[in-house]
C-alpha cells in the first residue's frame, strides 16, 4: 500500500459516493450537490491508493481569518494507518495563521480531533438545521 496524496484531483461520482457510503454518510444521497460541494471547496485534499480513492478532506473559507472543515472521511479499509492525519495536516498547512479553525465532531472523532490540537470552544454548542440521519 502506497498512499499518495492530491490537491489537485480529478473526482469521479461514482468512486466518491462508494467512499461516502461505506462511512455511513447522508449526503451520499444527494450526489450530483455533492460533487458540486468538493468542488467548489476552498481547499480539498484526497488519498489514493494507486487509483482507488480511499479518503479525503475539504476545507471552506474566507481566504482570511476563518476556515472551517466540514468533510474528512477515509474508508473503512484504510482507517488508522494514518490517513485522516495527513489529510488534516495538509489541510491546515495552508490556514496555519488563521484566527480560527472550526469543525464539528461526534463520537469517536472527538479523540481524533483531539489528539491534532482541536478543543471544545469555550461554552459553544453547535447548532444546525440538518437534512441528514447519521449523527
Amino acid at each position: 500500500m502506497e498512499i499518495k496524496y492530491h490537491s489537485k484531483d480529478t473526482l469521479d461520482e461514482k468512486e466518491v459516493i462508494e467512499l461516502y457510503e461505506s462511512n455511513g454518510w447522508s449526503s451520499a444521497k444527494k450526489p450530483t450537490l455533492l460533487l458540486k460541494a468538493l468542488k467548489g471547496s476552498h481547499s480539498l485534499i484526497t488519498a489514493r491508493d494507486a487509483s482507488r480513492l480511499v479518503g479525503l478532506g475539504n476545507a471552506i473559507s474566507d481566504g482570511y481569518l476563518v476556515v472551517y472543515y466540514p468533510h474528512l472521511l477515509v474508508h473503512p479499509d484504510y482507517q488508522h494507518k494514518g490517513i485522516g492525519k495527513e489529510i488534516m495536516k495538509r489541510l491546515q498547512s495552508g490556514y496555519a495563521d488563521f484566527h480560527q479553525q472550526m469543525l464539528a465532531a461526534d463520537g469517536e472523532a472527538l479523540g481524533f480531533y483531539k489528539k491534532l490540537g482541536f478543543k471544545r470552544a469555550g461554552r459553544t454548542q453547535s447548532m444546525w438545521i440538518y437534512d441528514g440521519d447519521d449523527h
